[in-house]
């Protein structure tokens, strides 16, 4: 037969099983403190991942966007370069692919060549090294309109009644136009040149024109 437990004995076997009971309590409480935690940090780096990839496809789409705008505006730019080689996009060809290790703002760059082309666009001055050239479109003009002249007043002697009038006038109205006509290859040059033919190209034809044509006068 069993023997009987003593009161001592099965009071401290009491106090053992409440500490135990005790303990148990505390680690399920520190457990569940743990696990309540460990969800709280997880859900606020769902949260905070969920705000960077909203951040993120935010920047992708603004990315987008804005290499969008380059690529229209460099469509424009190099659009305006053909334009002024004068090659209907054949001389320039299509416009470089961007490159990939390409970084910073491409702005400014944008602004440099929107700058450059602009300056471009503006004609300059004839240089004064290109004034014998003026001066022998003037003296062509002036021995064109001679000829024409004298090709009229040619006319004008085998003809009769008013056109043996009127032949001689127009000759010498042709004549007097050679300056004047001097100006058309003038004009011409400065084309080629990109440049405008201001008052300074204009007298120098005109000049040399007038004084060819003086001088073919005074011979015949």
């Amino acid at each position: 037969m069993n023997e009987p437990v003593t009161s001592e004995t099965y009071a401290a076997q009491l106090r053992r099983l409440a500490e135990l009971t005790a303990r148990v309590h505390e680690q399920r409480a520190e457990a569940r403190a743990w696990y309540e935690q460990q969800c709280a940090a997880a859900d606020l780096a769902v949260t905070e991942s969920a705000g960077e990839v909203n951040r993120a496809e935010r920047e992708v789409v603004a990315a987008r966007e804005a290499q969008e705008r380059v690529d229209a505006e460099v469509a424009v730019l190099w659009q305006e370069l053909n334009a002024q080689l004068g090659g209907g996009g054949r001389r320039a060809g299509t416009p470089p692919a961007p490159t990939p290790e390409a970084t910073g703002d491409p702005g400014p760059l944008l602004d440099g060549v929107r700058d450059l082309l602009y300056r471009t666009r503006q004609r300059g001055e004839l240089p004064s090294g290109v004034n014998p050239l003026l001066a022998l479109c003037g003296v062509a003009g002036a021995v064109v309109a001679y000829a024409l002249g004298a090709g009229a007043r040619a006319l004008a002697l085998r003809a009769d009644g008013e056109l043996a009038v009127g032949l001689p006038v127009l000759a010498l109205v042709v004549t007097l136009l050679g300056p004047v006509l001097g100006l058309i290859p003038a004009r011409v040059l400065a084309d080629r040149r990109h440049a405008l033919l201001s008052p300074r190209p204009v007298l120098v034809v005109v000049a040399a024109g007038l004084a060819a044509t003086v001088l073919l006068l005074i011979a015949t």
